[in-house]
């Protein structure tokens, strides 16, 4: 009986690189140019690769982009893993997950700009991968549980939903990037301001925290 070669570990690592470093250049590319917009040569060029390959790893284009939108929401829920909500009251814990969505947001502009791309199309890739409902359905099972702990410690007032809560943090995150330049053109001023933004991660703790509180 022959046992099944393995593929050694140097070549596993080059290919875990390889397509890491496809990922990174092609979440630039769609995030700049949207789907339509963006190129695969392009992705190739930049890489110093082939489309060949690109086809290798990815099978296409627009397999190309559902691996982008699952790594880039797959981030941020890693993100999210790292609050050990366990070991802190619930309202330190629903702080501290709103703070890390706005970290996040603010450190990664391309998925902002990815997903204003999927919403301009009304989702239709995102509704193809379905790891992609497991994966943004673990924020609101941690959120969930959270709020449950809350409401039996009577910090949280009953009939706070989870949903509706992740939304709140979301919308506040995703305008404050998105809307920069708009709003700062309107307003006169800079939604990323160095000098505000302290003021802002606490002004959506107290956002969210303040919903939940038992009135």
């Amino acid at each position: 009986m022959t046992q099944e070669k393995s593929m050694p570990v140097g070549r596993v690592r080059d290919a875990e690189r390889t397509r890491a470093e496809l990922l990174d250049v092609a979440t630039d590319e769609f995030a700049e140019r949207g789907y339509s917009g963006a190129r695969v040569d392009e992705i190739a060029n930049r890489t110093r690769t082939t489309k060949r390959m690109i086809y290798y790893y990815f099978g296409g284009k627009e397999q190309l982009y559902l691996a982008v939108l699952e790594r880039a929401y797959a981030e941020i829920r890693a993100a999210e893993r790292t609050v050990d909500v366990e070991h802190l009251d619930p309202v330190a814990a629903v702080r501290r997950l709103a703070e890390i969505t706005f970290d996040h947001h603010e450190a990664h502009p391309a998925f902002i700009k990815l997903v204003g791309v999927e919403n301009a199309q009304y989702a239709k890739h995102m509704n193809q991968v379905a790891r992609l409902v497991d994966l943004n359905s673990s924020a609101v099972a941690l959120l969930d549980a959270v709020l449950e702990r809350g409401r039996r410690d009577g910090v949280f007032r009953e009939g706070a939903d989870a949903l509706d809560v992740h939304m709140l943090i979301s919308s506040f995150c995703f305008f404050r990037v998105a809307n920069r330049h708009t709003f700062g053109a309107l307003f006169d001023r800079d939604l990323l301001d160095p000098d505000r933004r302290s003021f802002y991660r606490t002004m959506l703790g107290d956002l969210v925290t303040g919903y939940l509180r038992e009135v």
